[in-house]
């Protein structure tokens, strides 16, 4: 079975979700590899609080409404997409697949979608811009001060990238596991070397969290850009006000796919209120455990502009590259587009204001 997906050219039959390709995409990568993909941090408990929030969300068929021209269209600062399943920032994706992020970017725009870049691309920021065709966005890390990522942010807009996704939830580290010859964080420069941590000091505190960004930094930030500035990671209410208040244009409620601090809750449970605090005043996209069309459907019914979809993705690369993520995306459209027919909403606006949901759901709009 292995040899043959070694030489698999197109996608494989029998798949009608995005699921369906986690046993080949496992299949055609090492141990170690599949494990960096899918381990979460700690015992795995925050994995799984954002696949049971999904679950836990019931939905309303509707039938009889009049879908006909229907559509899933997003405007997002004031570009548009077929739809608003977004690929996550993912990091060394010719881990994955030898294309890498260029096959990945290809796809989302063969989709008529968008795809954020991540700053641990395995490919140039320019190599994968080019092979899209389109301004990407680009997911930032901190660089460990104002001057680095200064450098990295200007090389990112000067290559096309039309909005920045900056992550705060998790400090600037490389791969968890041993990069194999040849995968590297190509657009970054030698990581900064760690401060001596005082006799009797935290090497946490004072060693590693010397490098992380705060809020003045990110006040900083938002004066260095005219282009949209996101704010990845946010779960607590206090932190979206900080950030409205900063003039950014757009959060992401994300717990990292449960990869950072282990046991927070579920990111579908922090979406209603955020959005209630939010809305109106920047866009709120959902991270962390979407699966599926229907999944989508439910952050998107609890208030998000968008979703990003981050492991499904890169079962399809791991598959067939650029032709299995462009399956993947299309199969999940397909769900999103069935669950709204079904449930009577004809386009992303319906969703919001719809009542799609059963009653008994933790919705507390």
């Amino acid at each position: 079975m292995t040899a043959l997906l070694s030489k698999l050219q197109t996608t494989p039959s029998g798949v009608q979700s995005a699921t369906d390709y986690l046993p080949y995409g496992q299949l055609r990568l090492t141990p170690e590899v599949w494990r960096y993909l899918e381990q979460g941090s700690g015992k795995g408990l925050t994995m799984q609080a954002n696949a049971q929030a999904l679950d836990d969300v019931k939905l309303m068929s509707r039938p009889l409404a009049e879908v006909k021209g229907g559509n899933t269209r997003l405007n997002i600062f004031g570009q548009q997409f077929e739809h608003p399943l977004l690929l996550a920032p993912i990091a060394y994706q010719r881990l994955f697949h030898p294309d890498g992020e260029q096959a990945s970017a290809m796809a989302a725009n063969a989709q008529s979608g968008q795809m954020v870049v991540s700053s641990l691309a395995s490919q140039t920021l320019e190599e994968i811009i080019k092979a899209s065709g389109q301004a990407l966005w680009f997911q930032l890390y901190w660089q460990g001060n104002r001057p680095r990522t200064l450098h990295l942010l200007k090389r990112a807009l000067a290559a096309g990238y039309s909005a920045v996704m900056f992550t705060v939830d998790a400090p600037v580290k490389q791969a968890v596991m041993q990069l194999p010859d040849g995968i590297s964080a190509v657009n970054l420069e030698a990581s900064l070397p760690m401060s001596a941590v005082p006799f009797n000091s935290s090497m946490v505190f004072d060693g590693w969290m010397t490098q992380a960004p705060t809020w003045d930094d990110l006040a900083w930030l938002r004066n260095q850009l005219n282009e949209p500035l996101l704010v990845k990671g946010i779960l607590h209410l206090d932190d979206a006000k900080k950030l409205l208040s900063l003039g950014c244009d757009g959060l992401v409620v994300s717990n990292h796919g449960g990869r950072v601090l282990d046991g927070v809750p579920g990111s579908l449970e922090m979406l209603p209120e955020i959005v209630k605090l939010v809305s109106g005043k920047a866009n709120v996209l959902f991270d962390s455990g979407i699966r599926s069309g229907q999944d989508a459907f439910k952050a998107l019914a609890l208030g998000a502009d968008a979703v990003m979809v981050g492991r499904p993705y890169v079962w399809g690369l791991s598959t067939c590259g650029a032709l299995g993520v462009a399956h993947v995306l299309r199969l999940m459209r397909d769900e999103l587009e069935m669950t709204m027919a079904l449930s009577g909403a004809e386009n992303l606006k319906a969703i919001k204001v719809g009542k799609f949901l059963n009653n008994l759901t933790k919705d507390k709009r």
